[in-house]
């Protein structure tokens, strides 16, 4: 049975462990909106994020009593905690007889950072992973952001204010190594005189840009672009707003999830004004089975008419810009069984940082212990028109 009280002198460890995690290259968690608590979750378990639709506007008619109207159905998104992982650190009797004193300590304190960094980045990975949720995009595919000015944060924050996104100061934009370089390389950033402070040059620190809270992650991912070609819209056309976009035509190859397309006159070679505004697609391989590109909210900006062809955008990298609330990040510690099991102790432990709560559990075995960190979480884009890309 379970004393419950065994790893207390470990705490110490646990924690110093947690400072050096907190302080690796991790964009994403700090920037999204997260529910995170010691409180226990089995897997599969599901959340409920309500999100409320958008309001009509009605005449006001004087009368002797109030109207009734104004109700409304409160749309969800339900999360589900989709995975539990846990990181083992073991040791023997024999191990820990072998080092001197003190040793032993240190490297499991070296073991425990290395296990909750695992956790930390599998978690970072999923989150930049939603990028195919992006409501459109600005850039260059195959060229690094801010390679001479400040120009990509500004359309950038045009792209949320479009959409209709709250500029309330929870803004994020997350972006690869690469558009870090070219940013911190700005004269006018690293300039004490024009940016106001010398954060940028002596300490590397990137400054907020047009209300986009600025962060970097090592788990921006890059997309490779899918086959389809000889796209053109049906001869109904499609209004301003439609998602699901009909082709028809001599469209061949796979569209996949993430791509890029932009929407052009009839014979237009993909290039020019009428082709810069670049939307997400949402799924994968539909446009080939059922001739439809499913694109992410708020849908078309322009009405497209028959003909008009649709280009699929070269391989990029997908750094991302969003509000908090947009995304959402469920963790919780994963659940063990009313009565308990094997465990000798377990205990959560709180990241001061990232706000992600770990589980450490301790199991006594023949001449060995065996320790586990863990984690259960579930993530979810819930609005795409709060989230578009920064291609590079």
């Amino acid at each position: 049975m379970a004393s419950y009280n065994t790893l207390t002198n470990l705490i110490p460890t646990l924690y110093e462990s947690l400072d050096l995690v907190s302080r690796e290259l991790v964009g994403f968690i700090p920037a999204v909106s997260r529910d995170s608590s010691a409180q226990r979750a089995a897997l599969n378990q599901t959340v409920r994020v309500p999100i409320a639709p958008a309001s009509g506007a009605v005449s006001i008619t004087p009368a002797n009593v109030a109207p009734d109207s104004g109700g409304q159905t409160i749309a969800y998104a339900d999360i589900s905690i989709s995975k539990q992982y846990a990181v083992p650190v073991q040791w023997t009797g024999d191990e820990q007889s072998s080092l001197q004193a003190g040793q032993s300590s240190n490297i499991m304190r070296d073991q425990f950072s290395q296990a909750m960094r695992t956790l930390v980045n599998l978690i970072e990975a999923d989150l930049a992973g939603l990028y195919t949720y992006a409501s459109r995009a600005y850039g260059t595919a195959g060229t690094a952001p801010f390679g001479s000015s400040l120009t990509d944060a500004a359309q950038i924050k045009k792209i949320l204010d479009d959409n209709g996104c709250p500029d309330d100061g929870n803004r994020s934009i997350v972006l690869g190594s690469t558009a870090g370089v070219n940013l911190r390389s700005l004269t006018g950033l690293n300039a004490q005189y024009a940016a106001g402070t010398d954060a940028t040059l002596r300490q590397g620190i990137l400054l907020p840009l047009f209300g986009l809270g600025i962060r970097e992650s090592a788990a921006i991912k890059s997309h490779t672009k899918g086959t389809g070609t000889g796209y053109v819209i049906v001869a109904a056309g499609e209004d301003v707003g439609q998602t699901s976009i009909s082709m028809d035509g001599g469209d061949s190859g796979t569209i996949k999830a993430g791509d890029i397309v932009t929407f052009g006159t009839g014979g237009g070679s993909g290039t020019g004004a009428d082709y810069d505004t670049k939307y997400v697609v949402n799924a994968d391989g539909a446009a080939a089975a059922a001739k439809i590109i499913v694109i992410n909210k708020p849908g078309l900006l322009v009405a497209r008419v028959n003909d008009d062809v649709c280009t699929v955008g070269n391989s990029y990298t997908a750094n991302m810009a969003f509000h908090k609330s947009a995304i959402q990040l469920v963790t919780r510690a994963p659940f063990m069984p009313s009565v308990g099991d094997f465990a000798d102790d377990v205990i959560e432990i709180t990241d001061p940082v990232s706000g992600l709560a770990f589980q450490v559990a301790m199991y006594k075995q023949y001449r060995q212990v065996h320790y586990e960190v863990g984690i259960a979480w579930g993530y979810a884009a819930i609005k795409p028109e709060n989230i578009c890309l920064l291609i590079g």
